[in-house]
C-alpha cells in the first residue's frame, strides 16, 4: 500500500526560488554544497567518536548517552526509509520541468518524502546535544545547513526536509529518553569499581607492616 502526496504549492515555489538562487551562486559555493551535502555525514560520525572519547571515564549515564547516539541515529534513518515505502513522492528534480540542479537527480523510484539526510543529521545533532550540551553550538547549525543543502542542490522539496528534520529530532529524543534509564544501571554494574582498581594496583608482597599493638 502506498500513498501519493500532493505537493504543497508553496513548497514547489520555495524549491524553484532556492534552486534558481543556487544556479546564480558563486561556483565555489555550489561546489561546496555539492560536496558537503554528503561529506557532512562523515563529520557527524567523527563527532560521535569525539563525544564517546570525552565521556568514557565519566559517569555511567554520560557513557550510555554517547554509546547510544549512533544506533539511535540509525533507528531514525530506518524509520525514515520505511516511510518512503508508503509515501511515494517523486523527486522535484524529476517532477518539475526545466529545473537545473547542482546534484545528480536520484534514480526513479528513490522517493523524496521524507528526506533521509535531514532525518540523519537531526537525529545525530539531537543525540549529541543530549550527551554533551556544549556541542550544540557546533552541531545545531551544522545540522540545519546540511538539511537545507538538500533543497539547495535540488534533490528535495522544503517540506521533505522539514518533516525529515522533525522526525529525526523526535525519534532521537524519544529513544534516548527511553533507553538511557534502562542502560545506565547496566553500565554501572559492568564498569570496574574504583576501590577494586586501587586494590588491584597494590603489590601483595608490599603490604603495610603490622604495628606493635597488632602483634
Amino acid at each position: 500500500m502506498s500513498l501519493t502526496i500532493d505537493v504543497p504549492e508553496i513548497s514547489i515555489q520555495w524549491y524553484r526560488d532556492v534552486t534558481g538562487f543556487a544556479q546564480h551562486a558563486p561556483l565555489w559555493l555550489r561546489d561546496l554544497a555539492g560536496w558537503g551535502t554528503d561529506a557532512g555525514l562523515v563529520l557527524f560520525a567523527g563527532l560521535f567518536v569525539l563525544v564517546w572519547w570525552r565521556s568514557r571515564r565519566g559517569e555511567a549515564r554520560g557513557v550510555v548517552l554517547a554509546l547510544i547516539a549512533p544506533p539511535v541515529t540509525v533507528a531514525a534513518y530506518l524509520l525514515s526509509e520505511t516511510a518512503k515505502m508508503f509515501f511515494h513522492e517523486q523527486r522535484p528534480c524529476r517532477a518539475i520541468v526545466g529545473v537545473t540542479t547542482i546534484a545528480r537527480c536520484p534514480a526513479l523510484g528513490d522517493w523524496s518524502f521524507p528526506s533521509n539526510h535531514a532525518t540523519i543529521v537531526a537525529a545525530s545533532a539531537t543525540s549529541l546535544v543530549i550527551a554533551w550540551r556544549r556541542i550544540a553550538a557546533v552541531v545545531a547549525p551544522l545540522a540545519v545547513l546540511m538539511a537545507a543543502s538538500r533543497v539547495f542542490v535540488g534533490v528535495h522539496y522544503p517540506h521533505d526536509v522539514a518533516v525529515g528534520f522533525l522526525l529525526g529530532t523526535a525519534v532521537a529524543a524519544a529513544l534516548t529518553a527511553g533507553l538511557a534509564p534502562v542502560l545506565t544501571p547496566l553500565v554501572e554494574r559492568l564498569r570496574p569499581h574504583p576501590a577494586a582498581e586501587v586494590g588491584a594496583d597494590q603489590d601483595p608482597d608490599h603490604r603495610p607492616a603490622c604495628s606493635a599493638d597488632q602483634v
